[in-house]
């Protein structure tokens, strides 16, 4: 297993926003704010990353239960402002010089000082009364709105998206999300660290073992397990096995989008190949119950000759795509997200590499050394981000080939994970969308007393707004699935 940096400081309120700009000018990144209830104080704990080589930073700083106060980040970094509004809404922290602290998770139908992350938040209150949905209106002539949700007329999660719109142009959208809120994270407090994999792989329901992983290697850490290269690099197959089918059926379904069906089903066809040989695999046609703190459990290796025809039938379903004039028009142009602004909202995954902004967690955070081949494009728009999931796809099965091939020994491996002592660890791992980091604490008993957890849609959803900027109504279904985010996974 590689190796990292990792340190932990308690900073006072006052050393925070110091700290934090000499880590963020310093290369690192905000992946995670997590508050903590520890009784009569609120610990909130900053992790910071860094990549090539893999470094890690925790700052925590301490609250008073009654009445606590945080003085803001947001003017440091976006995503920290977002993850301090949910901290508001989860634990009732005012945030101090915040720029825009107005609600993000809690709805107007929440009741107004329930915070259901505290200790003492007590049963679930009555929801109801008549709170309004409040959108930032866009004044002058000609301009209209069109509200489209929360509920869709496709099979698809709950969101509430809000043009500002003159004639097809689209002036301003705001998303409102949070609709399947199920309060993961409070599930996870009290389970034994190895019992509660199964709510990590239900995070996001297609991206199953990438959750599971990153919360193995969580509790991994935090119980100071070590387990073979063999066994990371089978785990590693299994993410990779992840992004095949998810990125097959996308590149289907946006060919869809601009009325090519004929695409569409050969990628669907593609995709249920490639879930029957997850089937195969594992047991579970969404791989589920492969990955598990301690271990890996296959029932077989893939069929690396099947998978290279499979390779070849994607690779030219993309290539009649795009070689068709009308679509490659539709493509290309649209939806544009600048390097800049994808770097300031902190994204992540195929939507940044698509805009020029290096990030992968297999290179920057490797648990294992892994022959990753880097997939990149610079102009940002749906062709960009349509393209690098097509070139993911090979590199994938390349990678998936070599693991295959060069694999040797059993194929199920656990070892025991269990710890003595108060401890903490994350986990990270490149899911198919992108970046996911999982954090565990854990008691003497080697029971979860926190667990927090961020899917790529965190970063990702704020994009999305500003890639429409400028385009025109018709277009929102074509960007909007070249991002494919997930409201499971951000709303948690």
């Amino acid at each position: 297993m590689t190796g990292y940096e990792r340190s932990c400081r308690i900073v006072s309120g006052d050393e925070l926003a110091d700290t934090a700009e000499e880590l963020l000018d310093a290369g690192f990144r905000l992946a995670l704010t997590a508050a903590h209830d520890d009784g009569p104080l609120l610990r909130v704990v900053y992790l910071f990353l860094a990549g090539r080589p893999d470094r890690r930073v925790e700052l925590e700083c301490l609250l008073p239960a009654r009445d606590p106060a945080l003085r803001s980040l947001a003017y440091l970094s976006f995503p920290a402002g977002r993850f301090e509004r949910e901290m508001m809404d989860l634990y009732g922290i005012r945030l101090l010089g915040h720029p825009r602290a107005r609600r993000l998770v809690r709805h107007a139908h929440w009741p107004e000082q329930w915070h259901p992350m505290r200790a003492d938040a007590g049963a679930v209150p009555e929801f109801g009364g008549s709170g309004e949905l409040r959108f930032l209106t866009v004044a002058g002539d000609g301009v209209y709105e069109i509200p489209v949700g929360p509920v869709h007329a496709g099979l698809i999660e709950p969101g509430h998206f809000r043009f500002s719109v003159v004639g097809e142009t689209v002036v301003r959208l705001k998303a409102r999300l949070w609709y399947v809120h199920r309060g993961i994270e409070r599930q996870f407090q009290g389970r034994s660290a190895t019992d509660a994999v199964q709510f990590a792989e239900r995070i996001s329901g297609d991206t199953s073992a990438a959750h599971a992983l990153a919360h193995s290697l969580a509790v991994e850490e935090a119980c100071g397990t070590t387990l073979p290269d063999a066994v990371h690099r089978l785990r590693a197959m299994l993410v990779e096995l992840e992004r095949l089918y998810n990125h097959a059926a996308d590149l289907g379904a946006l060919a869809n989008d601009v009325g090519f069906g004929l695409a569409n089903a050969h990628a669907q066809r593609i995709r249920e190949q490639l879930l029957r040989m997850n089937e195969a695999v594992t047991g579970a046609r969404l791989l589920r119950g492969a990955i598990r703190p301690g271990g890996v459990v296959l029932r077989a290796l893939p069929d690396i000759t099947e998978l290279a025809s499979i390779a070849a039938d994607l690779a030219e379903v993309a290539e009649l795509t795009l070689t068709n004039a009308v679509i490659y028009d539709r493509f290309a142009g649209t939806g544009l997200l600048a390097a800049d602004d994808a770097r300031a909202l902190g994204c992540l995954g195929y939507p940044a590499r698509a805009s020029g902004v290096a990030t992968d967690a297999r290179i920057e955070h490797p648990v294992v050394e892994l022959p990753v081949t880097e997939i990149a494009a610079a102009t940002g728009d749906v062709l960009a981000r349509y393209t690098v999931r097509r070139d993911e796809f090979a590199a994938s099965v390349a990678l998936i080939t070599d693991l295959t091939e060069n694999h040797s020994g059993p194929i199920e491996f656990t070892a025991t994970v269990d710890t003595g002592r108060v401890s903490s660890g994350v986990g990270i791992v490149e899911g198919w969308r992108g970046t996911i980091v999982h954090r565990v604490e854990l008691d003497d008993d080697a029971r979860i007393t926190r667990a927090k957890i961020v899917d790529p849609s965190w970063f990702n959803w704020p994009a999305l707004p500003v890639a429409m900027n400028d385009t025109i109504v018709p277009d929102f279904p074509l960007v909007n699935k070249s991002f494919n985010l997930s409201y499971a996974g951000n709303d948690l």
